[in-house]
């Protein structure tokens, strides 16, 4: 489990124009009714600076609730979008941009566990935390993540590298929530939020 002191686990998800709406928001459910069904943690919609807003990259707006300075994160989910059209704004132009994945190494540095979903992953791999690990993405990106030579990628819903996780397409999010609402707070609470969700879990989970 993560180390982290008798305050609740602050979970962080980073926002981004052109993020994809269900890589963030189900992840952020699956924490919300965690919270609620008794897991010590809170759940916070995030960004690297201050914004009075975040579109999605299917147009959804959403109000974050500070930046990752306000709500330092025990956990960041960091969701991807947009990575194979090469639009701006999206995960791809996030990458080339460099700023959030200086920030994802920096907080990996500080010992924060970070989790990749879809094309999230890439920001991963372009912040060098993934180098020596196993890893996936999105099924339409693992070329892409094939190119960097120290990343081994693996054919898995979810991969558990302990601090470093990634999730392959835009579902899997909700699975890997799911799965580190279970490393972390138990099977029960798991099962109870899937149940809530109505969500079949997928439990194709490759540990490292």
């Amino acid at each position: 489990m993560l180390e982290h002191d008798t305050l609740a686990m602050e979970i962080c998800i980073v926002c981004y124009d052109g993020f994809d709406e269900l890589d963030g928001v189900g992840p952020y459910e699956v924490f919300s009714y965690a919270a609620r069904a008794g897991a010590d943690c809170t759940v916070s919609l995030c960004t690297l600076d201050e914004q009075e807003s975040v579109t999605g990259s299917n147009g959804l707006t959403i109000q974050p609730d500070g930046t990752l300075e306000d709500i330092p994160p025990d956990l960041l989910i960091v969701p991807g979008g947009g990575w194979n059209d090469r639009r701006d704004p999206s995960a791809w132009s996030e990458a080339q941009r460099g700023v959030l994945p200086e920030r994802i190494g920096t907080l990996a540095a500080d010992g924060c566990t970070v989790a990749g979903v879809c094309t999230g992953g890439m920001l991963l791999a372009e912040s060098g935390i993934l180098d020596g690990r196993q890893a996936v993405t999105h099924a339409s990106a693992l070329a892409d993540l094939r190119e960097y030579d120290d990343i081994e990628v693996v054919d898995a819903r979810v991969v558990d590298s302990g601090e470093v996780l990634t999730a392959g397409g835009i579902t899997s999010g909700i699975d890997l929530a799911l799965y580190l609402v279970e490393r972390e707070f138990g099977e029960e609470i798991a099962d109870s939020v899937a149940t809530t969700l109505e969500y079949e879990r997928r439990k194709a989970i490759h540990i490292t």
